[in-house]
Parts: structure tokens; sequence; C-alpha cells
């Protein structure tokens, strides 16, 4: 059970780059840091040495929901001006953390966690609207409180070094396999089992010696910032990513609280200028079969929200907005929904998870033909997560992401990147998606996308 922690301190110190602090921490076990970058940034957040962790092995029969909620503990109030999270537990989901949801017999990606968390009780939290860092600390009094955010803020004198060469010579797997695996899909839609699924390719390399995960991170967030990009060390893996994409978001307003879901369906590149670019982006807005992948999903999304939400308090607000990154363009619709009395942010991840997006529709059998055409996802396409003291819950998806494993050689790495198929989908356009997707992060990694 978690301690009490209804303390709040913090101290304002002079602004850093979030990806630099991270740097300084980053090779830690359970360092991690949320890198909110773009047109949408305003808050990022690095935090380390939690005072507790929680590992949940796929063999291990705990209750992993109910210890989760555990290591939170009870709900304190938040300070109104502080920022949206304030402490509390943070970590990683496993894409495999859904079997624990539907029992389905998944195989699990050897050395992965289904969920791994810690609550973490300083942070350093950094405002991109008003140039302010805050370090952040919660305790038992005010005198516990106050050291946790003095030690926070030590984490800024740490030595760091500038990022390293990566040079990581990505392969990919091949590519005729992954367009056999899209025509599976297509037959499967055409004979009724499924709507939609979205399939994963698969990329490999190493980092050079000396070169750190960490590294990685800082290119992305130079060269492609993204909204929900995330860092996640344990004691011989990493997780970067680059995520563009919500999973779910709870907060607590003045009418209860509020649940938001932004899925993204329908990709288009980038264009050479800003003719073809606008031009991209208005064929993405007009495509029908874009726009009916994603209103696939936001209509699983809203059956996922109404099983803990209101009767008739699900709603979409917004539907097919475009949102443009450094490699693509893509359709982003928005659900939301007032919880039903009882339930937390817990509740709501049960009936979500995993990501509505990259399973497919229904969800439970695209999570089964998804298992018979690809190896176990592990942390690619599960979630980051924020459950702030206080109740909240932020998350992202696990998409545009890289995972090290450390060994004797060095970090070797591995990214994916998947595409939603639906009846009409081509098997070399989806392929050509992939590469599409996985392009930025390939070229942080110092090797072009094939």
């Amino acid at each position: 059970m978690a301690a009490a922690v209804k303390a709040y301190a913090e101290i304002e110190l002079a602004w850093r780059d979030p990806a630099e602090t991270l740097s300084r921490v980053a090779d830690r076990p359970w360092a991690i840091g949320f890198i909110s970058g773009g047109e949408r940034a305003r808050w990022s957040y690095v935090a380390a040495e939690p005072e507790a962790t929680l590992v949940v092995d796929p063999a291990d029969p705990t209750d992993a929901f109910s210890a989760l909620a555990a290591l939170a503990g009870p709900a304190v109030a938040a300070t109104p001006d502080g920022p949206p999270f304030q402490g509390g537990v943070a970590g990683l989901l496993a894409y495999e953390f859904g079997d624990r949801v539907e029992r389905l017999g998944l195989a699990r990606l050897e050395g992965w966690p289904d969920l791994a968390c810690g609550r973490y009780a300083a942070l350093i939290a950094f405002d991109h609207a008003r140039g302010r860092l805050l370090a952040v600390g919660r305790g038992a009094d005010d005198a516990a409180a106050q050291a946790r955010a003095r030690q926070a803020a030590g984490w800024l004198a740490r030595p760091t070094t500038p990022p390293q060469a990566l040079d990581a010579r990505l392969a990919a797997d091949d590519g005729d396999r992954y367009e056999a695996a899209v025509a599976e899909v297509t037959r499967r839609i055409a004979a009724g089992e499924i709507f939609q699924a979205n399939i994963a390719r698969r990329w490999q390399g190493r980092l050079p010696p000396r070169a750190r995960p960490v590294d990685l991170m800082a290119r992305l967030a130079a060269a492609s910032p993204a909204p929900f990009a995330a860092y996640f060390a344990l004691p011989d893996r990493v997780v970067v990513s680059n995520s563009p994409e919500r999973f779910i978001e709870m907060r607590r307003t003045a009418d209860g609280l509020v649940a938001r879901t932004e899925p993204i369906k329908g990709t288009a590149p980038r264009g050479d200028g800003p003719a073809e670019d606008a031009a991209n982006a208005a064929a993405l807005l007009a495509s029908e079969k874009d726009r009916a992948e994603n209103l696939m999903i936001v209509d699983l999304m809203r059956n996922d929200l109404s099983r803990v939400c209101r009767p008739g308090e699900v709603k979409t607000p917004e539907l097919f907005r475009v949102a443009s990154f450094a490699n693509v363009h893509h359709l982003v619709s928005t659900v939301t929904g007032r919880l039903s009395p009882g339930r937390t942010a817990v509740d709501l991840l049960r009936a979500a998870f995993p990501p509505g997006s990259i399973t497919g529709a229904p969800k439970v059998q695209a999570m089964q033909v998804i298992a018979g055409l690809e190896a176990p996802r592990g942390p690619f396409f599960g979630a980051m997560f924020l459950l702030g003291a206080d109740g909240a819950f932020d998350s992202n998806v696990l998409i545009r992401s890289a995972a090290f494993t450390r060994s004797p050689e060095g970090w070797a790495v591995e990214a994916r990147a998947g595409a939603g198929i639906v009846a009409d989908s081509q098997p070399v356009l989806e392929r050509r998606e992939t590469e599409a997707k996985i392009s930025a992060l390939a070229a942080a990694l110092g090797s072009p996308a094939q």
C-alpha cells in the first residue's frame, strides 16, 4: 500500500531542455521521461529514484490491476497551481498486458514484463508554455515533500555527455512476408471474421559502442518532436517512444471524472514542398478508405469507454482532424465520456486496454489474428502512463518506438511499425505506409528505412 503523500512542494529553477535533463539520469534503472514536443506541447516530466516499484511478469498470477491501484494508493487533492502530474505512479504496459483483460493465451516477447512501474515522489516538471521548470516533491509532511523536491533539483547537477553517433544500421523483416500477411488479413475480412486489424513489421539493429538509448531520445526531440514521446529504463532494457498518439486520459473537472481518447487511423506521407504537402493532407482528409478505417476505431473506443462511463455520456467532439508530423500526416479523432460513480482510472484502463488503434475490430478477434501473424509485441503497441497522486491518468500508444536490450556486445535495438488493414487494403501500399511511419525513427538511428 502506498504511503501517505498529502504534502506537496515545488522549487522553481532556471529553464533546462527536457531531453538534456533526462540524459543526466537516463542510465539509472527506473529513470522515466515524458517529453512533449510539437504544437501541442505543454508539459514534460523527468523522474527517477522511485520510492517503490512494481513488476508483473507474464507468469505472475497477481491481479495486476489491483496491484497497480494498491501501489498508487488513495487519491489526494492536487495543488491547484501545480503541474498536471504532481508525483504518483508511472511506467510501462506491454501489449500482452491485454491478456489480463481477455485471456487469449498470448505468447510473450522474451524478457519483457507485462507491467513495470514505479511510484515517484520526486520529479522535474517542464512548462513549455511559460518556460518554467519545477522540481516537485511529495511526502507525508512538508519537510518530506521539500526533501523530495531538493532531491529532484539535485539531478540537474549530474554530469551528462553530448549525444553520440548512432548508426544502428537497421535491417527490416522481409517485405514480401509482410505483404503476404496483409493479404491474409484482407482474406479474413472478406470471410467476415474481422473488419480491421493492425499488422506490424519489424526492424532490428545494434548501437555502436558508447552510444546510449537516450541519445535517440535527444535526436527525436530535436528533429521530429511528438506530443506523447516517452523514455523508460529498466535494469537491462529501455523503451524510447516518439509517439504522436494519446491512448486514454482521465482528469477531474467540475462535472466529475472525464475520460478522453484520441485514436489515430489514416496516414499519408509529407510532401516534398508546400503544394504537394497540402495536397497530401487534403487527399487524406477526403479518403473514404482512411475515414472508414478511423471511424471503425472510433466506434470501438466509444464501446470501450461506455463500459465505465455514464449512459449517454460518451461523445465524439472531434472527427477526422488532420495532424501533421515530421514524416506523415494522420487522421485523429477524439472520444470523451464521464465516468460512472465509483469508477477510477484503473477501471478505465481495464475497459480500454490494449488500444483499439493498434488492434482492430472486433478487438478480441483482431488480437487473435495478429497473434497468428506477428511475433509477440512486448512493449510495442502497449502504452506508457502517468497515474497521478490525485488519481488523474494519461497515457500514450507505443507507436514510433524502439526497444533496447543490453548484452555483452552492447545495445541491440528493435523497432516496429504497423498499418491498419481493411477490406480494400493493397499489400504494397500498406508496406510503404509502414516505411513512411518508421522513417523519422530510422533516420534518427542513422539508418534509412527500407
